[in-house]
C-alpha cells in the first residue's frame, strides 16, 4: 500500500524511537521534563519567538492561541477555506465563545490589507469588536501554497493598525520556507504567535509547537491545562520532536516528489492537476465522470491511498516515507485504476 493521504501518516524512524527510549523525563505539569524544556527552547529559537509550548496537536495549539488572544464574544477574521475554520469542529465558538468572520483569500489563501481593514469591527455599545486575525501557511485547502512573506506581512500590518493581534497556523510553515528559499523567520516575524507541527513533514509521531512572546506562552500553558493538555513524562514524545527539528532540509525532497507525482498524474485522462508548490497535489477529477469518492475507491483497489478535498477534488500528499520509487509505482497504479487495465 502506498499511502499518499497525508504527511501525518509518517512513522518515526529508528533515531526517533531510540531518542524516545532513552529520553530524560520528568513531570511536565511541574515543569520538570528536561527534554520538553529543551524542545520548547529550540522551537522558539527556530521561529524567532521568545518562548514555545509543546502541545499534543496542531488543532489544540490553534485553539489555545485563539483563546489567549481574545475575549469571549469577539470576532475572529479567518480565510474562508482555512483549517481553523473548516476542520477544527467549530472550536473557535465552542471553546472560546468567538464569532467568525470569513474573508476570501483567493488562490493564495491570504486576505489583502484592504480585506482586513474592511473586515475589522470596532468595539462599541452594540458590537464586540475584532479580537484576532488568523492566517495559514502553507494553506492546506488551497493546495499547499507557500504564501510569500510580504503577503503575510501586509495582512498582519493591516490588523495591527487596528490593534488586532495575528496568529499563524503554520502547521507546514517550514514547507513554505523551504519552497520559498527563505528563513522561516521571514514568515514568522510578522505574526504575534505561530503554531507548527512536528508530526507532519518533519516526521515526529506526535506533537506541535505554539510559540510567541513569553507572557503569551505563560497564559497558553494555563489554557493548555484547561483543555486537558497538561502532560506528565512527556519527554518520551518530545525527544522525537527534537529529532524532527533536524529534518527541515529534507522537505525539499518531498516537494520534488510531489512535482514528479503531479507531472505523472497530468497524463491521466480526466485529471486536471494543480502544479504543487510544496508537498500537496490537488487533482480535479470531474473530467473522469466520477466524483472524488469513486476515484478514491478505484485507487484503494490498486493499493494507493489518497484523500478527498471536495466533491470532485482528490488530494495526494508526499512525505518522508514515500520514496521516488513509490511515486513511480503509485503513478503506474493510478493509471491502471483509471483505465481499467
Amino acid at each position: 500500500m502506498i499511502d499518499l493521504r497525508s504527511d501525518t501518516v509518517t512513522k518515526p524512524d529508528e533515531a526517533m524511537r531510540e531518542a524516545a527510549r532513552t529520553a530524560d523525563v520528568g513531570d511536565d505539569v511541574y515543569g520538570e521534563d528536561p527534554t520538553v524544556s529543551e524542545l520548547e527552547a529550540r522551537a522558539a529559537e527556530a521561529v524567532g519567538k521568545e518562548a514555545a509550548l509543546f502541545v499534543p496537536t496542531g488543532t489544540m495549539g490553534n485553539q489555545i492561541a485563539a483563546q489567549v488572544h481574545t475575549e469571549p464574544g469577539q470576532e475572529v477574521l479567518v480565510e474562508r477555506a482555512s483549517h481553523v475554520y473548516k476542520y477544527e469542529l467549530g472550536g473557535l465558538a465552542r471553546h472560546s465563545g468567538l464569532q467568525v468572520r470569513t474573508l476570501d483569500g483567493g488562490d493564495r489563501g491570504v486576505p489583502t490589507p484592504e480585506q482586513v481593514d474592511a473586515g475589522v469591527v470596532e468595539e462599541d455599545l452594540h458590537r464586540p469588536g475584532t479580537g484576532l486575525l488568523c492566517l495559514e501557511n502553507t494553506h492546506n485547502a488551497r493546495g499547499g501554497v507557500a504564501i510569500e512573506p510580504d503577503r503575510i506581512a501586509a495582512a498582519a500590518e493591516a490588523a495591527r493598525g487596528h490593534d488586532v493581534p495575528v496568529h499563524l497556523d503554520g502547521a507546514r510553515v517550514f514547507n513554505a520556507a523551504v519552497a520559498l528559499d527563505v528563513p522561516v523567520t521571514e514568515i514568522t516575524d510578522h505574526v504575534d504567535s505561530v503554531m507548527f507541527c512536528l508530526s507532519k513533514g518533519l516526521g515526529a509521531p506526535i506533537g506541535s509547537m505554539l510559540a510567541g512572546p513569553e507572557e503569551f506562552v505563560d497564559r497558553a500553558r494555563r489554557t493548555r491545562k484547561l483543555f486537558g493538555g497538561g502532560m506528565r513524562q512527556v519527554g518520551v514524545v518530545g525527544a522525537p520532536g527534537l529529532r524532527a527539528l533536524e529534518n527541515v532540509d529534507d522537505l525539499e525532497a518531498d516537494h520534488e516528489r510531489a512535482r514528479r507525482l503531479a507531472d505523472g498524474l497530468a497524463d491521466v485522462d480526466g485529471f486536471d492537476v494543480r502544479p504543487p508548490e510544496t508537498n500537496i497535489v490537488l487533482v480535479d477529477v470531474s473530467g473522469t465522470g466520477d466524483d472524488a469518492e469513486a476515484v478514491l475507491e478505484r485507487l484503494r483497489e490498486r493499493d494507493v491511498l489518497a484523500s478527498a478535498m471536495g466533491p470532485t477534488t482528490v488530494r495526494f500528499c508526499t512525505h518522508r516515507d514515500v520514496s521516488g520509487e513509490d511515486v513511480d509505482r503509485a503513478l503506474e497504479r493510478v493509471m491502471a485504476a483509471m483505465t481499467g487495465r
